[in-house]
């Protein structure tokens, strides 16, 4: 993911380009040292989603599992990529019954798809820490590209040594559009499920150690 980007709000005159070279500011070396690779932390990080149902209420669900993998580039950010894989069966609303039914075929067909993927594209600053990560999203045998509004929250080394990073954000999707298209009519007008959805990402990612040679 390019998440990196730091703007440069003063255009070069005539007079500097001529001396671009001397006056080109250094690479942050804060954010250089963020380069390398990363593997996602499913025990501190969350893959979500919430959904207005019967038209009244919010229904929100997360998947227990998944794995995925950043590639920074604190010096190039446009280097930078994110792959995410989770798992449909792991699907938890807090109702057997509901999760029952969402890795039916009526749903996500969990048993002959059993992944959801994401694997970004490209990435763009949107302001400040704010950044825009575009990639294709594959549910069930669809394929669609996908936009995702982060904040970067930082960096940090926890208790036990590992180098951090962790990103929040979020994406609304229309889930027919994966051909998720299963609903019941209400008797008050509407229906049960409705399309748009809203996809949650918490992430903590750990830098994955340096090879010794």
């Amino acid at each position: 993911m390019a998440l990196f980007n730091r703007k440069n709000n003063n255009a070069p005159s005539a007079t500097a380009t001529a001396t671009a070279t001397a006056v080109a500011p250094a690479v942050d070396p804060a954010l250089a040292a963020l380069t390398g690779d990363y593997a996602i932390d499913p025990a501190h990080s969350s893959i979500g989603f919430t959904v207005r149902h019967a038209m009244v209420t919010n229904v929100r669900g997360t998947f227990g599992e998944h794995e995925g993998s950043l590639k920074l580039d604190g010096s190039d950010p446009a280097n930078s990529t994110a792959s995410i894989d989770v798992r449909i069966g792991s699907v938890d609303t807090g109702i057997a019954d509901r999760d029952n039914h969402l890795v039916s075929g009526d749903f996500f067909d969990a048993e002959q798809f059993p992944l959801m993927t994401f694997r970004s594209t490209r990435a763009e600053q949107l302001g400040g820490d704010t950044y825009r990560v575009t990639g294709d999203l594959t549910i069930k045998d669809v394929t669609r590209p996908l936009s995702i509004d982060l904040e970067f929250n930082g960096s940090a080394t926890d208790v036990y040594g590992n180098e951090r990073v962790g990103f929040e954000g979020s994406a609304d999707i229309l889930r027919s559009d994966w051909g998720l298209t299963w609903n019941a009519a209400l008797e008050t007008g509407g229906v049960m499920v409705s399309d748009k959805v809203k996809l949650n990402f918490d992430i903590s990612a750990i830098k994955s150690a340096v090879a010794q040679g």
